[in-house]
C-alpha cells in the first residue's frame, strides 16, 4: 500500500487439507492471487487457469529465481514451459526434536533408521499420520532406496521396493502413539512443543515458527533426516507453496507485480521471513541473522530440501493422491498384503492418467 496507494490486498485463509486438495479452478473464479501446491501445475497449465508468469516478468527475474531455488522449489511450479507460480515458501519433511526431553531420557538425536526404531520403542517418537502425509512418506522410502515412483508408465513402483517401503513404514508406525494417525505436521509440532512425552519426530513438513523463541511453549530444534542403511539420508517429498495469479483476474498486471514483490530476494529474506514465513528464495535460508532467530533451522534443514523428491504434476495426479493416501494408510494401520496394496495403487494411477487424457 505504501508503493501503490489505494490498492489493498485482502487474504482469506483455508485449511491445510483444503490447500492440498481444493480445486483451484473454483478459487480462480473468486480470487486474483492464489497460494497453490505445485502438483496443481499440470492441471493449471492444461486448463489455462493461471497467468503464465514467464510472459509478464523479465528474464533476469526468472533466472534469479531459478539460480536461488531451494531444491526443486522453483522448477516445481513450471510445467510444459509455463511458470504457473513463484516459489515463495519452501518445505519438505525434516526431523525435529525437543533437546530437553531427549536429555532427560538419556538419548541422542537418532542418526540412523535403526536408532530411530530404538527410540520409538521407548515411546518418544511421533510423526504425521494422516493419509496424504503417509503417502508422502511412502514416496520418501521408495526414493531413498533408489527408485523414484511413477517412472514406469504402468506402475507406481516395483513390487520389491514398494513392499520394502510399506513394511518399513508400518513397522515404525506400530511403535508410535496411535493418535498420531490423525495428526498433520502442525498437530505433531503442537504436541511436541507443549507436551512432555514426544521427544523426536523423524519426518514432517518443516515449520520454522516452532524453532523461534516465543512461538510455542517450548522451542523445537530441527535437523536433517536419518540414514536408511547403505542408502544414505532419507530423501523426503518436496512441499512448499507458490504464489499464482488467476487468468480471470481483472487486475492481473497489478497482481503479477505483487507476486514479483513477494518472491523477490530482499522481501523474502526480510519482511516475509520476519513475519514468520519460510522463504522460497535461497538467500534467506543462508542468511546468518535469520538462522540466529530460528536456532539454525534453515541451515540445518537445507540439505534435506536440496535432495527432496519432486512429485508428479500431470493433469490428474491429484485425483490419484486423494485416493492413494487412504490405501497406504490402511495398510500401515491394519497390515495385509503389500502386493495387493501396490496393485491397488497401480489401478488408481492408470485411472488418473486415463481420466486426465479425456
Amino acid at each position: 500500500m505504501e508503493t501503490h496507494p489505494g490498492v489493498e490486498i485482502v487474504w482469506e485463509k483455508r485449511s491445510l487439507q483444503a490447500f492440498a486438495d481444493e480445486p483451484i479452478e473454483r478459487l480462480a473464479e473468486l480470487y486474483d492471487l492464489l497460494i497453490i501446491d505445485h502438483p496443481w501445475a499440470g492441471f493449471a497449465a492444461d486448463k489455462g487457469i493461471l497467468v503464465p508468469l514467464e510472459r509478464h516478468v523479465t528474464d533476469a527475474f526468472l533466472a534469479d529465481q531459478a539460480l536461488h531455488s531451494v531444491g526443486l522449489s522453483h522448477e516445481s511450479y513450471r510445467f510444459a514451459g509455463i511458470q504457473t507460480a513463484f516459489a515463495v515458501d519452501a518445505a519438505t519433511p525434516v526431523a525435529s526434536y525437543r533437546a530437553d526431553l531427549l536429555a532427560e531420557a538419556g538419548e541422542q538425536v537418532p542418526a540412523t533408521w535403526d536408532e530411530l526404531l530404538a527410540l520409538a520403542k521407548r515411546g518418544k517418537v511421533a510423526f504425521a499420520g494422516i493419509p496424504v502425509d503417509t503417502l508422502m512418506n511412502f514416496y520418501m522410502l521408495c526414493v531413498t532406496q533408489g527408485e523414484e515412483p511413477f517412472k514406469d508408465g504402468g506402475q507406481v513402483v516395483s513390487e520389491q521396493v514398494g513392499t520394502q517401503s510399506l513394511e518399513l513404514l508400518r513397522e515404525l508406525t506400530t511403535l508410535c502413539p496411535e493418535e498420531m494417525l490423525n495428526w498433520n505436521p502442525i498437530r505433531v509440532y503442537e504436541a511436541m512443543s507443549a507436551g512432555k512425552t514426544i521427544a523426536y519426530c523423524p519426518f514432517a513438513y518443516g515449520y520454522s515458527n516452532y524453532a523461534r523463541q516465543g512461538y510455542a511453549p517450548n522451542v523445537l530444534h530441527f535437523a536433517d533426516l536419518v540414514s536408511l542403511g547403505s542408502h544414505g539420508p532419507l530423501r523426503s517429498t518436496l512441499g512448499g507453496t507458490g504464489i499464482a495469479v488467476s487468468a480471470k483476474s481483472k487486475h492481473a498486471a497489478l497482481a503479477v507485480q505483487y507476486a514479483v514483490y513477494m518472491a523477490s530476494p530482499e522481501v523474502q529474506r526480510t519482511v516475509f521471513a520476519e513475519a514468520g514465513g519460510q522463504p522460497g528464495h535461497r538467500s534467506a535460508w543462508e542468511d546468518e541473522a535469520l538462522n540466529r532467530r530460528t536456532n539454525g533451522y534453515f541451515q540445518a534443514t537445507l540439505p534435506a530440501l536440496d535432495r527432496a523428491y519432486l512429485r508428479p504434476r500431470y493433469c490428474g495426479y491429484l485425483d490419484f493422491q486423494d485416493r492413494a493416501g487412504d490405501v497406504v494408510r490402511d495398510y500401515v494401520i491394519s497390515g495385509g498384503s503389500p502386493k495387493q496394496v501396490l496393485e491397488q495403487l497401480d489401478r488408481l494411477y492408470l485411472t488418473s492418467r486415463t481420466e486426465a487424457a479425456r
